[in-house]
């Protein structure tokens, strides 16, 4: 599934895996996810390459697949973008793995959830 089509030119693509290993919550998984793909790319070039004051223009599209996307919170998946205009789709992928259930985290659930993410930023370009 493709996310939707945004303004201007990409800039970056990276991705990500996050994992709820006690949980069996989606959405921490997915922002798990999203913070990895991040902490790989470093957005300097959009201020110096492209001579921007801030990251006017700039919008952040993620791709989420994990099981159960209903399930994940777009708001606080966008919470873990510190800059742009985000935008957040979720599609049916990641994967269920047997784990262990440790009541200490979360009672009865032996599931461990994995998300992958694909982080997009697009900027607006004259």
């Amino acid at each position: 599934m493709k996310g939707p089509k945004m303004a201007g030119k990409r800039f970056v693509v990276e991705l990500g895996t996050g994992a709820d290993l006690h949980g069996n919550d989606v959405t921490k998984a997915a922002c798990r996810a999203v913070k990895d793909a991040v902490s790989r790319s470093c957005l300097c070039g959009i201020i110096e390459v492209l001579d921007l004051e801030q990251f006017q223009g700039v919008h952040v599209d993620v791709l989420v697949a994990c099981p159960e996307p209903d399930l994940v919170d777009e708001k606080a998946v966008k919470a873990q973008l510190p800059v742009g205009t985000k935008s957040v789709t979720t599609t049916l992928g990641g994967m269920c793995a047997k784990g262990i259930c440790v009541d200490t985290f979360a009672k009865g659930c032996d599931t461990i959830i994995v998300a992958n993410a694909a982080v997009t930023v697009w900027v607006d370009v004259n």
